[in-house]
């Protein structure tokens, strides 16, 4: 049989630079994966997934695989993902959906946070820092605080500050804090002139471009761009998506000699 449908599950808001980069995405897998049927939905504006899926069913897709673009949550990509599924289900009660893993905070994406930062740096004709701030996204208010995935997210945080071997401060955007401008100004205070701001962010939402005015009003040399439809993400997505396709496939043949259904176009 073939591969269950992938739908890429992001924020829209008002900017249309935000849809811009989940509709990137969807194309990049589709150029990587020809054989996968994917599409982008939102959850601030149309098409929503369960817009999306409607037209699914209607061509007789029976199984689903939501991926959140979310690069706050480590987990389930919040109470938002939860109640989505849960209206799916039942809308069509014979449809076979899961959600995967978000996307973040996987550690490979530290090296787009990088090529931002270096963009920005070389645009402004910086050579020289003494400071870092890693600014992530807090998630939306609808997802709440999560403190397991804050967690994972300032491991990543040291991971990136080590690696540069320069004093790092770790914000939040979403005003689950510390913010870009409160981190700017912590360094500030221990002596530091010459600080940038990597941005853990996938697009470039209101709240990104608040935190990036208030980090530069602070004292930031440099705020780096979101991370946009990199390859890295594209990776991430799917790879996201091969475990839960997996964990779609019916084991039951095993027990009974029955042909077992394979899954196509999944493979990382």
């Amino acid at each position: 049989m073939t591969a269950p449908s992938l739908i890429l599950v992001g924020h829209g808001g008002g900017d249309p630079r935000v849809a811009e980069v989940s509709q990137s995405l969807r194309a990049r897998v589709t150029e990587l994966r020809p054989g996968l049927d994917v599409h982008a939905a939102f959850l601030d504006n149309p098409p929503t997934a369960l817009q999306v899926i409607n037209k699914l069913v209607e061509r007789g897709v029976t199984e689903v695989v939501l991926t959140p673009l979310s690069l706050s949550d480590a987990f389930s990509g919040g109470a938002e993902l939860t109640a989505l599924l849960t209206a799916i289900r039942a809308a069509h009660p014979g449809l076979q959906v899961v959600a995967s893993q978000p996307i973040g905070p996987d550690s490979r994406l530290l090296s787009v946070v990088d090529r931002r930062l270096r963009d920005e740096l070389r645009r402004r004709r910086i050579d020289d820092l003494d400071g870092l701030v890693f600014l992530a996204d807090g998630g939306s208010d609808q997802q709440g605080h999560d403190p397991r995935s804050h967690a994972i997210i300032a491991r990543r945080a040291r991971l990136w500050s080590a690696h540069h071997r320069l004093p790092s401060v770790t914000a939040f955007g979403s005003d689950h804090g510390p913010s870009a401008a409160e981190a700017v100004r912590s360094l500030i205070a221990q002596g530091r002139r010459h600080i940038a701001v990597g941005s853990w962010y996938l697009s470039p939402t209101e709240d990104y471009r608040e935190q990036s005015r208030l980090a530069l009003a602070a004292g930031a040399r440099a705020v780096s761009a979101p991370l946009g439809a990199e390859p890295e993400l594209v990776e991430t997505i799917i790879s996201r998506y091969v475990v839960s396709a997996m964990d779609m496939v019916d084991l039951e043949p095993l027990l009974t000699d029955q042909p077992v259904r394979h899954l196509s176009a999944v493979s990382a």
